[in-house]
């Protein structure tokens, strides 16, 4: 039997129907996609493999044996850089800017060292973070020794998953040709390159978060925090309650957060960049405020294992206490510059 008709067996067992066929194990879920990642199947098979997946949903054991298989797959290095908190920033923004990024910058200038990676999904009309850190005076990392640098110069990092993991990402440009979406997706945001002590996701869809918890657990990861984020991305949505779910290795447990506000705050026509420099150094900004202390309270929560009203005193305390000077470079006016009309129409991640 030739390798083209051992991967017609995992085909074949997932796509049976509800009463003959069943999901992948671990193992066979981490043998599959190793062929796939190696190339050793047809176009055809690849695209029909990922898109039963799609319509059936992967289990916990199904992520975790392709989580696995991509792992070892990764661009060498990254693991060797001390990072302390893994962050897969894959949703994009449609609403509102990426306060995150500034509850990233708190935690660097307390010395953490912060991994960030991501791509820009085809088709679905958002703003992604590679887009923006250039108009903030920040560069996009293009190799481990790049990301080395800036984890020591500004302790933070942004790489692209082209970069960071070249077969995963084509999985994901798939989107172009498929439509939809596929579990390359939820793999890129728990998939951890550097090997960080913590690992922080942000899912859109009730019930994902859930999934991660498991798979985590399934990997023996040693600290992970997933939750449903402004959009999908790893931002606390501060009019939304949200529920955190924590796994440090096997062990599991969620942890529920009332929203801030009752009210909804009506979106901005445009994002531009530069105001997040200006919140940064001062101007007041209620939405941004609770969704950076928010998302910097969620951070204290999984990296120093605190309960949440402590996290959140600890975030209002180090965002006072911040450095108000920009630790971006910026050489033009660009940042002033708007780079996305949210009135748009937008896909959900």
């Amino acid at each position: 039997m030739n390798e083209q008709q051992d991967f017609k067996d995992f085909i074949r067992i997932i796509g049976r129907g509800q009463r003959a066929g069943r999901t992948l194990t671990q193992q066979e879920a981490f043998d599959a996609m190793t062929m796939v990642i190696e190339e050793r199947v047809t176009p055809e098979q690849k695209g029909a493999f990922l898109m039963l997946l799609r319509v059936r949903e992967e289990t916990s054991e199904e992520l975790a044996g392709f989580t696995q298989a991509f792992r070892q797959h990764t661009i060498t290095g990254l693991d060797a850089l001390h990072v302390d908190l893994d962050m897969g920033c894959y949703a994009g923004k449609r609403r509102q800017l990426p306060w995150f990024l500034l509850a990233v910058l708190v935690l660097a200038q307390q010395g953490k060292r912060i991994f960030l990676h991501g791509t820009t999904e085809p088709d679905s009309k958002r703003l992604y973070l590679n887009e923006v850190l250039p108009h903030l005076g920040f560069e996009v990392a293009t190799s481990t020794q790049m990301v080395a640098e800036q984890l020591a110069s500004h302790g933070f990092s942004y790489m692209g998953l082209e970069q960071v993991n070249p077969q995963l990402d084509k999985i994901i440009q798939l989107r172009a040709q498929f439509g939809l979406r596929s579990c390359a997706n939820t793999l890129a945001r728990i998939l951890n390159p550097s090997k960080a002590e913590h690992s922080l996701q942000g899912v859109f869809h009730r019930q994902v978060d859930e999934k991660h918890r498991l798979t985590s657990a399934l990997l023996n990861d040693p600290n992970m925090l997933c939750f449903r984020g402004e959009g999908g991305e790893v931002e606390f949505n501060p009019e939304r309650d949200v529920a955190l779910h924590i796994c440090r290795k096997t062990e599991s447990k969620v942890v529920n957060v009332a929203a801030f506000n009752e009210t909804r705050v009506t979106k901005p026509r445009q994002l531009v960049p530069s105001e997040l420099i200006d919140f940064w150094q001062g101007k007041e900004n209620t939405y941004a405020q609770d969704a950076v202390l928010g998302t910097l309270g969620v951070m204290l929560v999984l990296m120093e294992n605190l309960e949440w009203p402590e996290a959140l005193n600890q975030a209002k305390a180090l965002w006072s206490m911040r450095n108000k000077s920009w630790p971006g470079t910026i050489e033009q006016k660009t940042v002033a510059k708007s780079l996305f009309d949210t009135t748009g129409k937008h896909y959900a991640h």
